[in-house]
């Protein structure tokens, strides 16, 4: 499960990069129920935050980078983003945003693992990340497709530590890996990654990519919501057994993410 409690190695924050910043935070907003606040004045949003109940969640900008496509960022606790950036170039990876602070709230950097997949690490100022976490409208889990799941768990294990452990889909779906950060007990399990061939990760061109995963409490309102204001359905709603009911979906300009409504317990 993911947390407000931010140890290093864990999801700390995410955003979204969108061409049309209004169109998105509508989007979310309907679909989440998420409450925007731009950062900026009059008709030309550039960015803000999206807060669930009064409580910040992620993140909302504008995409500039040309040639990129719509996604979102999923950022990781560290305790030094410049020690942690040597440890990405050693085991492979590539700096896409060099580490720089952002006044007193704490320092990023970006990164792309060896195969290409995009990820962010966040150093804590007054800024330690979101403020919440697995519950209705927040993050609950994060995802990586990738087409070498054995090169992926070498560098993010050699970069954050991370545990990974191996379970068999059913019905021969192949095989997946959960995430636990470094020295933490199962419970604490915060994501997955799946092999795949390159022809189904089409999304990005082939490269891997990491998505987010948003707790609901009913994914088949969550997915006419997204369906209704201009998104689309990669794959579902279906059951999960022991995890709940999800599906895999697109925004309007394209950006993947998931939507669960989790097993009760």
């Amino acid at each position: 499960m993911i947390t407000t409690d931010l140890t290093p190695g864990s999801p700390c924050w995410l955003d979204l990069g969108a061409p049309d910043v209004r169109a998105a935070a509508a989007f979310y907003g309907a679909v989440l129920g998420w409450e925007y606040e731009s950062m900026g004045e009059g008709e030309d949003m550039e960015g803000g935050m999206f807060r669930k109940g009064g409580k910040t969640v992620a993140g909302l900008g504008k995409l500039t980078e040309e040639g990129a496509r719509s996604a979102w960022m999923i950022y990781y606790t560290v305790t030094d983003a410049d020690a942690t950036t040597q440890a990405v170039e050693r085991a492979g990876g590539t700096v896409r945003v060099a580490p720089r602070d952002l006044d007193d709230w704490g320092r990023m950097a970006q990164y792309n693992d060896p195969s290409g997949g995009q990820f962010a690490v966040w150093q804590p100022g007054k800024n330690s990340g979101f403020e919440l976490a697995d519950e209705a409208g927040s993050l609950s889990w994060t995802e990586l497709y990738t087409s070498d799941a054995a090169a992926a768990k070498e560098f993010y294990g050699d970069v954050f530590g991370w545990q990974f452990s191996d379970m068999e889909l059913p019905g021969g779906g192949g095989t997946y890996t959960l995430i636990t950060p470094a020295e933490l007990p199962e419970e604490r399990m915060q994501g997955g990654l799946m092999e795949l061939g390159k022809e189904d990760l089409a999304l990005a061109n082939g490269r891997p990519y990491w998505h987010p995963v948003f707790n609901v409490t009913d994914c088949d309102a969550a997915v006419a919501q997204v369906t209704g204001d201009g998104g689309s359905v990669q794959m579902g709603p279906e059951d999960a057994e022991g995890v709940g009911r999800l599906a895999v979906c697109l925004d309007p300009s394209n950006a993947d993410f998931v939507v669960l409504t989790p097993t009760q317990s």
